[in-house]
């Protein structure tokens, strides 16, 4: 029989204090991850897709990413703030003002949501939609590939397969951020209104 020495002490495992390390790195990492999506959504200043964030957070699944968007969102509709996080249609997010605090601070604003050549490209679109990609193009000049490109990734006009080539249109989120209807004749009336002001100030 073996003489067992009293004053061995069992060795203590270390598997529960590793456990906790990890987790808290873990929580620490998704916390991380979470102020990128922030970060992003506040420097682009409009709709970002899951993919995006996926790429700003060098997260590739877009089920974790869309959790921690919405853990933003509702930590930011918790606080008594000026500013939101919104879910828009296809799970984009936006952070953006409280409507209730635009109108007050709107005068301040310098920083247009985008500059004048999308700008026009994007008032052709509303105007003449449906319209072939093509057309736009040739009105607009190649550059209009770019201001296309940049139009659809705001969220703010659709892309619709037509032969080899595509129609395009205005989204829900154009009429909302433009207060405009999402009725197309009535938006059509509201936009040649819009344009003959414009004229008359001398900016069109």
């Amino acid at each position: 029989m073996k003489n067992v020495n009293s004053n061995e002490q069992p060795k203590k495992s270390d598997g529960g204090e590793g456990k906790e390390k990890k987790e808290k790195e873990e929580k620490e990492n998704l916390e991380e991850k979470k102020a990128l999506i922030e970060a992003a959504l506040y420097a682009a200043g409009y709709p970002l897709e899951l993919k995006t964030l996926c790429s700003i957070t060098k997260i590739y699944s877009k089920r974790k990413v869309y959790e921690l968007a919405k853990s933003l969102m509702e930590e930011y509709n918790s606080r008594n703030g000026a500013l939101e996080i919104v879910e828009l249609e296809d799970k984009r997010f936006v952070m953006q003002l409280k409507p209730s605090y635009v109108p007050r601070v709107r005068r301040l604003t310098v920083k247009p949501l985008l500059t004048e050549g999308p700008l026009k490209t994007l008032a052709y679109i509303a105007y003449r939609q449906p319209v072939p990609q093509a057309k736009v193009v040739i009105v607009r000049g190649q550059q209009a590939y770019e201001h296309i490109e940049k139009l659809e990734e705001m969220g703010l006009i659709k892309r619709e397969k037509l032969g080899k080539s595509f129609v395009l249109k205005t989204t829900s989120l154009f009429a909302d951020y433009f207060n405009l209807s999402k009725e197309p004749r009535l938006m059509k009336k509201q936009l040649e209104a819009i344009f003959s002001q414009a004229k008359e100030k001398g900016l069109a």
